[in-house]
């Protein structure tokens, strides 16, 4: 199969790609780019592990084709610290225990980073609002929940 010339930016860095034209952005990143911190849970759209920022919108990777990335700037869980500095969210998940097996966590620190660039002070329903998209079969939400919360809490400098 013909492969398509493709210029995108990840994570502030530009690259140029050689994919398929049936090729998905997250086996782009994964199998092109190597950045293998976005996952594949289920490849239809309902699990949310694969979700990364495409030009400032929350999508399932496995639901765009890398194509359609051509021009486009992505944000994925490796360019979410600073250095080795920890994004408040990656530090209260850590803190706070809302991570078991890891699957489910790039996607959902993605989807709560959006939300909270969105809405600093969000409720507690608001952010399971959120989050419906992105399922976890280990933490029971719960830690989730409190991890995002406490990680608003601090940016909001409280």
């Amino acid at each position: 199969m013909a492969k398509t010339h493709i210029t995108t930016t990840v994570n502030g860095d530009e690259y140029e790609v050689l994919c398929e034209v049936d090729q998905t952005l997250l086996d782009v990143l994964r199998d092109e780019l190597h950045l293998t911190g976005t996952k594949e849970g289920c490849s239809s759209g309902d699990c949310g592990a694969c979700s990364v920022m495409v030009d400032g919108r929350l999508m399932c990777s496995c639901l765009v084709l890398g194509v359609e990335a051509d021009g486009k700037s992505i944000d994925t869980i490796e360019g979410m610290a600073d250095g080795d500095v920890l994004h408040p969210l990656q530090r209260n998940f850590l803190e706070l225990n809302g991570l078991q097996c890891g699957i489910c966590t790039p996607g959902i620190l993605i989807a709560a980073k959006n939300l909270l660039e969105r809405n600093p002070n969000p409720t507690e329903t608001e952010i399971r609002f959120w989050l419906a998209g992105n399922l976890c079969r280990c933490t029971g939400y719960d830690k989730i929940i409190r991890s995002v919360m406490a990680a608003a809490e601090e940016m909001r400098g409280n």
